[in-house]
């Protein structure tokens, strides 16, 4: 049996099969700290190493944690249709600095069904000139669909890059009923 001590330390995770395919959820005690998309075997197993590292503790599976049963709910449910907004503690343990600041502004920002341009959000945050820097906080999101990259667009009607690549992207926006016209 854990001691309380250990218990505190420990990161928990599953794999939840989606409509774009199986997405790894992993979590702390203070809330969700990452998604990984395309979680086959190999792709999971380099991310759980990776969440190792990084947080300093061997991941566990244990999809029957609240927070992860709570989160496999809100995902099962936004894939559905039936959820627009997730509401999950966020451990943002991964990320830093400016990164955070832009995805914090994302999740608080841009609500399910709208898109932003890189630069738009890059002002959002007091740095008008760093839509590049918004792209590389994009690519660097270890929460995404919860926290939702896949909305933020290039300003000429681009569907701009996406880690989870371009396809997925299209996926979600598709989900969300946004696809401007340029995308096809």
């Amino acid at each position: 049996m854990d001691s309380p001590g250990q218990d505190e330390e420990r990161v928990v995770w599953t794999v939840v099969g989606t409509d774009i395919g199986p997405l790894l959820l992993a979590a702390t005690r203070e809330g969700l700290v990452n998604v990984v998309f395309h979680a086959t075997d190999a792709t999971r197993d380099r991310a759980l190493e990776r969440l190792a590292a990084r947080l300093g503790t061997e991941p566990v599976e244990a999809p029957g944690s609240p927070l992860l049963a709570e989160a496999i709910r809100q995902v099962e449910a936004y894939f559905a249709g039936r959820r627009r907004d997730f509401e999950l503690p966020l451990d943002w343990s991964l990320i830093s600095g400016f990164n955070r600041q832009v995805l914090r502004e994302l999740a608080s920002g841009v609500p399910y069904g709208q898109v932003v341009g890189y630069g738009d959000l890059a002002g959002r945050v007091g740095q008008p000139g760093a839509a590049q820097a918004v792209g590389t906080a994009m690519g660097a999101n270890p929460l995404p669909v919860v926290v939702p990259c896949h909305r933020v667009v290039e300003s000429h009607g681009g569907i701009g890059g996406f880690g989870g690549g371009v396809d997925t992207k299209r996926r979600l926006l598709a989900l969300e009923g946004v696809l401007p016209e340029p995308l096809f």
